[in-house]
């Protein structure tokens, strides 16, 4: 697996990361414990040496499980020794326990309650990185939010910190500030306003981009049709109008009938011994910029797939042009000035 620098932090880590968030819920029907850690395991064992989580996935559910994953790293128990601790690196976010979720509440107070969760979920002294998690847009400017993180830092409890954002505008505000080490971002074949702007912004300032959301919530697997239907505790019901969240955390905002027929003239341009979705990863790892893309996973297979993605050939030009026009043709108008 192919490892880059992750901005600012300084660590390596594999092209092909794992998202955490299916672990942990909201993706339906829940991973069974015993599936979730054979998945994380799995993951390793493909090369995959980062893993991002947030604090309020499953309510601690997924830091708690990846807390086991680093506790066999660190055991006798796990036959993974080798890899090392140090070669890992685990990234949560916090901010959206806040009740209510106003700028107001992104304080030093909060983010030391919320850090302090965080590393007890996850077992370590430490975290490698703590990311804002999508707050509300004033926080990107609020001086005294990027002194608090300063202070997370010189106080140890987090070695770097970055943001994850909705927009491209509050990345901008964001790469402004220089204790920034990270930027999380939507990427992918049917999101692309990011390589605009943010990526080549983001390399000249040496800041890390991870693309989340790789896959539009599944629809860049060619796997779903317009007969698909999603448990009612699945953020593709519940979501896809932005009734919980942003809606372009679900599908990447795109209509979802409008997704699954751009989904299918995607997958009519994947070449032979790749799958869709490996297609649409190594999409996003051919991005200059692009430190780390993050698939979710249930399910061991799913994870060996994803890090498969980390060591195939480049796309050609014809592949990336193919892309770009059913980008154009289909899902531009739909996405390109909301996010």
């Amino acid at each position: 697996m192919e490892e880059r620098t992750l901005g600012r932090t300084g660590r390596q880590v594999s092209v092909i990361g794992m998202g955490c968030w299916q672990i942990g819920g909201s993706w339906g029907d829940a991973v069974e414990e015993e599936q979730a850690l054979r998945t994380l395991h799995t993951a390793l064992e493909a090369g995959v040496t980062f893993f991002d989580t947030a604090d309020v996935y499953g309510d601690g559910r997924s830091e708690r499980l990846l807390g086991r994953l680093l506790g066999d790293l660190r055991g006798e128990r796990s036959a993974l020794g080798e890899v090392g601790r140090d070669r890992v690196t685990v990234a949560t976010k916090m901010g959206r326990r806040a009740n209510p979720h106003v700028p107001e509440a992104y304080t030093l107070d909060a983010f030391r309650a919320w850090n302090d969760r965080s590393r007890e979920n996850l077992g370590v002294d430490t975290l490698d990185l703590v990311q804002l998690h999508c707050p509300p847009t004033p926080v990107y400017e609020r001086e005294e939010v990027y002194d608090a993180l300063d202070t997370l830092v010189q106080e140890g409890r987090t070695r770097a910190y970055g943001v994850s954002v909705e927009t491209v505008d509050e990345a901008l505000t964001a790469l402004r500030r220089p204790g920034v080490a990270t930027i999380q971002i939507i990427l992918n074949v049917f999101r692309r306003k990011p390589l605009e702007e943010v990526l080549p912004a983001a390399a000249e300032a040496g800041v890390g981009i991870i693309a989340r959301v790789p896959l539009a919530s599944g629809l860049l697997s060619g796997q779903y049709d317009h007969d698909t239907r999603f448990d009612a505790e699945d953020h593709r019901s519940f979501n896809r109008n932005g009734e919980q969240f942003d809606q372009g955390e679900t599908f990447s905002g795109v209509p979802y009938d409008v997704g699954v027929d751009a989904a299918r003239e995607v997958a009519a341009h994947t070449p032979d011994g790749l799958t869709t979705a490996q297609l649409a990863l190594r999409w996003v790892v051919d991005q200059p910029g692009v430190s780390v893309v993050i698939p979710g996973a249930r399910t061991p297979e799913h994870a060996r797939a994803n890090a498969a993605a980390g060591a195939a050939a480049p796309l050609t030009d014809e592949q990336q042009h193919a892309l770009q026009r059913v980008y154009d043709d289909r899902i531009r108008e739909h996405v390109h000035t909301r996010w």
